[in-house]
């Protein structure tokens, strides 16, 4: 232990920030460009023939090649950003910022640390939602708006923001001056106790969610009774799913994507489908959605995903320890005091790459969990229907139908489309492509 500690004194860690920082960047940035490369070909692969038309296809295209080229902008901005902001120590002058700030509003002193991070945490936030906001701005309301997928305007835009930013500042500033607390009061055994309250807070957040804070945003209404209902609900029984709940949220209010999930602890589940689901799918479809999310609880892939997460986080705080008293970590990043959320802040930046590698693993994970979930579809009949479903909700989406593999293997948690349909083994009833049609009258 005291060998590590050691060697942990001898490391100039802003520069080893800086180049690791520029490795993740340029390799990512190639695996973009790979990408990008796929989404300026004009024709449909052979492969495509039987899954899209022609016209979609061009369509997905050109709105992934949108995305693409603005993502470079936007990835470019950021790694600039991050650079300039550590090179010019901006970090330390914010915290100096925040202890300024601190003393007059309320008169205490920067010997109140927990005080000062706080202040320390709401401008740092503000001034990451300010250097943001261009980008964000420009992704809703050209890229999304040019494609037809954008349904908000200006003030409901601007209205979320406002929400979120408050709903975050009184969660998360409670939360933080607990985690600070517990880390400066629990001695050198932290980690454990501040990995409890993490996981508390997890639990809370997942409990409050769908009854507090998703109605700021989505309202949220009872199914009606009908075909669909019924279908769900024979669904959910022959696996003994314990459904208490089917609701319909107002998706299209925001956007034209699609979505379906669940949620609930125990025997008290609910299910949410998004109104662009239901009108872009047949109740069929939606049953064999439906059975591909049933698929990862009947599975537990959500609770062993879960498990993993609380391994990792644990671990995660565990290796902070070795950090929060390196004194060499702070001065290398322009800190003359060792405040205990600039620490942990700074140990993010140099575990970065770490996390990056940790990333790949999961996806890895994650799309075994979808070949799973797909296969427990087929085995309740659901085949063809899935297929059909994944080929319209990707055509509706605009989904990357020609997908670079190893772009893919490092960013998605979900397979292709094409590696989904192919593992589902299921091929069409026709040589001719589906054809997808808006249940909505004009």
């Amino acid at each position: 232990m005291g060998d590590i500690l050691t060697y942990l004194d001898t490391l100039d860690y802003k520069q080893c920030v800086l180049v690791f920082s520029c490795i993740v960047y340029v390799f990512e940035q190639y695996l973009n460009y790979r990408q990008h490369c796929r989404y300026l070909m004009r024709n449909r692969p052979s492969e495509l023939a039987d899954i899209v038309t022609e016209a979609d296809f061009k369509k997905a295209q050109a709105y992934n090649l949108d995305k693409s080229s603005f993502g470079f902008v936007e990835g470019l901005y950021k790694q600039v950003e991050t650079i300039l902001m550590l090179h010019y120590d901006a970090l330390p002058k914010i915290w100096d910022l925040s202890g300024q700030i601190l003393y007059k509003l309320t008169g205490y002193t920067t010997d109140y640390e927990i005080l000062q991070s706080l202040v320390f945490l709401t401008v740092f936030t503000l001034i990451s939602t300010i250097t943001s906001l261009p980008f964000s701005l420009y992704s809703t309301f050209v890229v999304e708006q040019r494609h037809g997928f954008n349904n908000q305007t200006l003030g409901l835009y601007f209205a979320d923001l406002l929400k979120s930013q408050l709903v975050m500042a009184v969660l998360l500033l409670p939360f933080m001056s607990a985690f600070l607390w517990i880390i400066k009061t629990t001695g050198d055994k932290f980690y454990f106790y501040v990995w409890l309250i993490v996981v508390v807070f997890q639990l809370l957040i997942i409990t409050i969610y769908p009854t507090f804070i998703q109605p700021l945003f989505n309202k949220l209404t009872p199914m009606e009774a009908g075909e669909l209902r019924s279908r769900i609900e024979e669904l959910a029984a022959r696996i003994k799913f314990p459904l208490k709940k089917l609701y319909i949220i107002d998706g299209s209010k925001r956007s034209s994507h699609s979505n379906a999930y669940f949620y609930g602890f125990g025997k008290n589940k609910h299910i949410v489908l998004y109104d662009t689901l239901i009108d872009h799918s047949n109740t069929d479809e939606i049953c064999a959605v439906l059975a591909h999310e049933l698929g990862h609880w009947k599975m537990g892939h959500t609770l062993k995903l879960l498990a993993v997460n609380q391994v990792y986080l644990l671990s995660i705080f565990w290796l902070f320890s070795f950090f929060i008293h390196n004194r060499q970590l702070y001065q290398d990043f322009g800190f003359s005091t060792m405040p205990t959320l600039i620490g942990f802040l700074l140990f993010q930046f140099i575990y970065s790459p770490v996390e990056s590698v940790i990333g790949f693993l999961q996806h890895v994970y994650q799309r075994k969990n979808e070949y799973e979930a797909d296969a427990y579809a087929l085995k309740l009949g659901y085949a063809s229907t899935l297929r059909s479903a994944l080929i319209k909700l990707s055509i509706k989406n605009l989904g990357g139908f020609n997908v670079d593999p190893w772009y893919s293997a490092w960013n998605h948690s979900h397979p292709s489309l094409v590696e989904r349909l192919n593992a589902l083994g299921v091929k069409p009833t026709s040589d001719t492509p589906i054809v997808v049609e808006d249940k909505k009258k004009e």
